[in-house]
């Protein structure tokens, strides 16, 4: 550490550096872990970033992994004859934050309202569809009534419009019943 001091290197700006007092340490099934060894706890999380880690691959070529007497592990490099207790794969970590993925990945040109809004409750919520009378506003409007949303049809033609809400209640009564919370309504705009 003296050295890294004396060259100008123990104090980075690195969102991985951990605080003094703390220590970077792997399980046996490569999860990393954090010891905090000033309040003598332990974490998942690092310190500074709150991410969790992972250890990405196996171990290098020449190194083998070992437990001592005490269940702790340690790592032999064989080709330096040599032994360690720090994982030399830490420098290799991976952030283990699965990604979300995007409505582009979940849905595509086939998929319905229905499935869009399946297990979703918008008891409560107000939804205004816009030509709600025919197709996609249509099928949206519906999927939002059954899902427990007030539903506002916004639609041009009053007519069509009052035939698009007796098709949704009549729908539905035959499937399910409607949802006590729901109501539909119309809007001429």
């Amino acid at each position: 550490m003296a050295a890294l001091r004396y060259a100008g290197l123990d104090d980075t700006d690195s969102e991985d550096e951990l605080p003094p007092g703390w220590e970077q340490r792997t399980t046996k099934d490569g999860w990393v872990y954090y010891a905090n060894h000033t309040e003598e706890k332990t974490q998942w999380e690092h310190p500074k970033t709150g991410k969790r880690k992972r250890i990405a691959g196996d171990l290098p070529y020449g190194w083998e992994q070992e437990t001592d007497e005490n269940g702790q592990v340690f790592f032999v490099d064989h080709i330096n004859k040599r032994t360690t207790y720090l994982d030399p794969r830490l420098a290799f970590t991976v952030d283990d934050n699965p990604t979300k993925p995007t409505s582009r990945q979940r849905y595509d040109s086939s998929t319905t309202a229905m499935e869009i809004l399946q297990g979703r409750d918008f008891t409560g919520q107000v939804v205004v569809v816009t030509g709600a009378n025919s197709g996609i506003g249509f099928e949206t409007a519906k999927s939002f009534a059954l899902h427990g949303a007030h539903v506002i049809l916004a639609c041009r033609n009053m007519t069509r419009a009052n035939e698009a809400v007796s098709r949704i209640l009549g729908e539905w009564k035959t499937k399910q019943p409607l949802p006590a919370q729901c109501r539909i309504k119309v809007f001429n705009h």
